[in-house]
């Protein structure tokens, strides 16, 4: 029962990752069951066994890359702005997942975009997140007298501001460098 529940799990593991190349390749609206299938060497209606829909697999890979972005502990919760520059220069280190995340989170922003709440909750959460890292770095106020809730959504459009400019020009956008610079910024006095 436990070796066929691992293997379960490593299938969909392997699907998921499948699933972030292909939509990578394709976006979310090119990419298709069929494709992920083939990837992975099954058909679309075995593929169906592990995700019964598009939207379900689309919310695995979502929640699958906010697992490795928070180490697997489910939030930023005590993490420092060092810490931060840590993801920043891990995310550099994997442009394929960069590039799914950037793909399907400009494609959300449309109404109907199954994505869209996901993303919807995401930013609210890590706007939290970003304040309270803010917040235990800086107190009440940054130097520059915003306050972290003023803040946290600048340092989160930086964040994936700076993922769209590296993902167009790799060799003139140093993801890394530029975020330091911000948070020397924001801690300006």
């Amino acid at each position: 029962m436990a070796a066929a529940r691992a293997r379960s799990e490593e299938r969909r593991a392997e699907i998921v990752r499948a699933a972030l190349e292909v939509i990578a390749e394709r976006g979310y609206r090119g990419a298709s069951l069929g494709a992920v299938a083939e990837r992975v060497g099954l058909t679309q209606q075995g593929l169906l066994h592990y995700f019964p829909t598009k939207e379900a697999l689309l919310v695995a890979v979502l929640e699958e890359r906010d697992q490795w972005d928070t180490g697997g502990s489910g939030g930023r919760e005590g993490w420092r702005p060092d810490l931060l520059v840590s993801l920043v220069e891990y995310n550099a280190m994997r442009p394929g997942i960069v590039q799914t995340f950037s793909a399907l989170l400009g494609e959300s922003v449309t109404e109907d975009h199954p994505a869209r709440e996901f993303f919807t909750r995401r930013y609210a959460q890590v706007r939290a997140e970003m304040a309270a890292v803010l917040r235990a770095e800086y107190g009440d106020r940054l130097p520059g007298g915003l306050t972290p809730e003023q803040a946290a959504p600048l340092m989160t459009a930086v964040m994936d501001g700076l993922q769209y400019q590296w993902l167009l020009e790799p060799d003139a956008v140093d993801m890394p460098a530029a975020f330091r610079d911000f948070l020397r910024l924001l801690g300006a006095r």
